[in-house]
Protein backbone atom coordinates (compact mmCIF):
# COMPACT_ATOMS: atom_id res chain seq x y z
CA UNK A 1 0.00 0.00 0.00
CA UNK A 2 2.96 2.49 0.75
CA UNK A 3 4.59 1.69 -2.42
CA UNK A 4 1.05 3.08 -4.50
CA UNK A 5 1.33 6.19 -2.36
CA UNK A 6 4.72 6.97 -3.18
CA UNK A 7 4.06 6.02 -6.83
CA UNK A 8 1.28 8.41 -6.75
CA UNK A 9 2.86 11.08 -4.98
CA UNK A 10 5.86 10.68 -7.58
CA UNK A 11 3.39 10.96 -10.57
CA UNK A 12 1.50 14.13 -8.95
CA UNK A 13 4.80 15.81 -8.80
CA UNK A 14 6.05 14.26 -12.14
CA UNK A 15 2.49 15.88 -13.77
CA UNK A 16 3.27 19.10 -11.06
CA UNK A 17 6.35 19.75 -12.58
CA UNK A 18 5.69 19.44 -16.57
CA UNK A 19 3.02 21.60 -15.93
CA UNK A 20 5.30 24.22 -14.50
CA UNK A 21 8.16 23.82 -16.89
CA UNK A 22 5.11 23.92 -19.45
CA UNK A 23 3.92 27.34 -18.41
CA UNK A 24 7.80 28.85 -18.30
CA UNK A 25 8.50 27.51 -21.85
CA UNK A 26 5.09 28.61 -23.46
CA UNK A 27 5.18 32.40 -21.79
CA UNK A 28 9.33 32.36 -23.08
CA UNK A 29 8.49 30.37 -26.35
CA UNK A 30 5.58 32.87 -27.62
CA UNK A 31 7.43 36.15 -26.20
CA UNK A 32 10.75 35.12 -28.25
CA UNK A 33 8.28 34.07 -31.43
CA UNK A 34 6.95 37.43 -31.22
CA UNK A 35 10.01 39.54 -30.70
CA UNK A 36 11.60 37.41 -33.47
CA UNK A 37 8.54 38.14 -36.05
CA UNK A 38 8.37 41.43 -35.12
CA UNK A 39 12.19 41.90 -36.02
CA UNK A 40 11.47 40.87 -39.42
CA UNK A 41 8.52 42.87 -40.14
CA UNK A 42 8.16 46.43 -41.39
CA UNK A 43 7.37 47.09 -37.35
CA UNK A 44 10.82 46.43 -36.27
CA UNK A 45 10.59 49.34 -33.96
CA UNK A 46 8.26 48.32 -31.80
CA UNK A 47 9.31 45.71 -28.66
CA UNK A 48 6.66 43.22 -27.51
CA UNK A 49 5.94 45.33 -24.27
CA UNK A 50 4.71 48.05 -27.09
CA UNK A 51 3.00 45.65 -28.68
CA UNK A 52 0.68 44.52 -25.85
CA UNK A 53 0.22 47.57 -25.05
CA UNK A 54 -1.37 48.40 -28.79
CA UNK A 55 -3.02 45.29 -27.91
CA UNK A 56 -4.47 46.47 -25.30
CA UNK A 57 -5.67 49.74 -26.58
CA UNK A 58 -7.83 47.78 -29.36
CA UNK A 59 -9.06 48.40 -32.29
CA UNK A 60 -12.39 50.86 -31.92
CA UNK A 61 -12.63 50.84 -27.97
CA UNK A 62 -11.14 54.49 -27.41
CA UNK A 63 -10.02 53.59 -23.61
CA UNK A 64 -9.23 56.19 -21.81
CA UNK A 65 -4.96 56.15 -20.33
CA UNK A 66 -6.80 54.88 -17.10
CA UNK A 67 -8.60 52.20 -18.69
CA UNK A 68 -5.20 50.86 -20.01
CA UNK A 69 -3.15 51.65 -17.20
CA UNK A 70 -5.50 49.48 -15.12
CA UNK A 71 -5.78 46.32 -17.69
CA UNK A 72 -2.14 45.95 -17.88
CA UNK A 73 -1.86 46.97 -14.44
CA UNK A 74 0.63 49.82 -15.25
CA UNK A 75 1.21 53.24 -12.93
CA UNK A 76 0.52 56.03 -15.10
CA UNK A 77 3.82 57.32 -15.17
CA UNK A 78 4.55 54.11 -16.88
CA UNK A 79 1.88 54.22 -18.97
CA UNK A 80 2.40 57.84 -20.38
CA UNK A 81 6.04 56.96 -21.27
CA UNK A 82 5.19 54.45 -22.84
CA UNK A 83 2.13 56.54 -25.17
CA UNK A 84 4.83 58.86 -25.56
CA UNK A 85 7.16 56.66 -27.36
CA UNK A 86 4.05 54.74 -29.15
CA UNK A 87 2.78 58.42 -30.23
CA UNK A 88 6.25 59.24 -31.39
CA UNK A 89 6.26 56.07 -33.48
CA UNK A 90 2.76 56.96 -35.20
CA UNK A 91 1.07 53.54 -33.69
CA UNK A 92 -0.95 55.49 -31.44
CA UNK A 93 -2.59 58.85 -30.93
CA UNK A 94 -4.15 60.87 -27.53
CA UNK A 95 -7.86 61.77 -28.56
CA UNK A 96 -9.49 64.65 -26.23
CA UNK A 97 -12.73 62.85 -24.84
CA UNK A 98 -16.12 64.46 -26.20
CA UNK A 99 -18.04 64.68 -23.24
CA UNK A 100 -15.41 65.55 -20.68
CA UNK A 101 -12.13 66.98 -22.31
CA UNK A 102 -10.02 66.43 -19.07
CA UNK A 103 -10.02 62.95 -20.13
CA UNK A 104 -7.34 61.20 -22.84
CA UNK A 105 -8.77 58.58 -24.74
CA UNK A 106 -6.34 56.60 -26.75
CA UNK A 107 -6.42 55.05 -30.09
CA UNK A 108 -4.52 53.60 -32.65
CA UNK A 109 -3.51 54.85 -35.87
CA UNK A 110 -3.98 53.33 -38.83
CA UNK A 111 -0.31 52.01 -38.62
CA UNK A 112 -1.04 50.96 -35.31
CA UNK A 113 -4.16 49.13 -36.57
CA UNK A 114 -2.28 47.28 -38.98
CA UNK A 115 0.02 45.96 -35.92
CA UNK A 116 -3.00 45.18 -33.84
CA UNK A 117 -4.17 43.07 -36.55
CA UNK A 118 -1.42 41.18 -37.23
CA UNK A 119 -0.27 40.45 -34.06
CA UNK A 120 -4.56 38.93 -33.38
CA UNK A 121 -3.92 36.92 -36.23
CA UNK A 122 -0.49 35.45 -34.59
CA UNK A 123 -2.49 34.96 -31.87
CA UNK A 124 -5.59 33.35 -33.37
CA UNK A 125 -3.38 30.63 -35.33
CA UNK A 126 -1.73 30.02 -31.93
CA UNK A 127 -5.04 29.27 -30.19
CA UNK A 128 -6.27 27.43 -33.71
CA UNK A 129 -2.99 24.82 -33.09
CA UNK A 130 -4.01 24.63 -28.99
CA UNK A 131 -7.59 24.21 -29.63
CA UNK A 132 -7.27 21.69 -33.08
CA UNK A 133 -8.66 17.90 -32.88
CA UNK A 134 -10.33 18.94 -29.05
CA UNK A 135 -13.83 18.18 -28.25
CA UNK A 136 -15.93 21.10 -27.51
CA UNK A 137 -16.56 19.59 -24.13
CA UNK A 138 -12.00 19.29 -23.87
CA UNK A 139 -12.53 23.44 -25.28
CA UNK A 140 -14.95 23.92 -22.12
CA UNK A 141 -12.33 21.84 -19.55
CA UNK A 142 -9.07 24.03 -21.19
CA UNK A 143 -11.29 27.44 -20.84
CA UNK A 144 -12.31 26.55 -16.95
CA UNK A 145 -8.38 26.32 -16.61
CA UNK A 146 -7.63 29.35 -17.67
CA UNK A 147 -9.99 30.85 -16.24
CA UNK A 148 -9.07 29.50 -12.79
CA UNK A 149 -5.45 30.52 -13.89
CA UNK A 150 -6.11 34.24 -14.53
CA UNK A 151 -8.50 34.61 -11.52
CA UNK A 152 -5.32 32.89 -9.44
CA UNK A 153 -2.85 35.98 -11.54
CA UNK A 154 -5.71 38.52 -10.67
CA UNK A 155 -5.68 37.78 -7.26
CA UNK A 156 -2.05 37.73 -6.54
CA UNK A 157 -1.47 40.96 -8.74
CA UNK A 158 -3.86 42.55 -6.86
CA UNK A 159 -1.84 42.22 -3.64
Amino acid sequence: MDQVLDRRKEEEHSDFKFISDSMIDIYDSIMRIEESEIRKSRFKDVTAKELHLIHAIGLHAHKTTSEVANYLKLSKGTLTANINTLERKGYVKRVPNQVDRRIINLELTDKGRILFRAHSAFHSALVKSVLDGFSDDNVEIIEQVLKRLLGFIDEVSDK
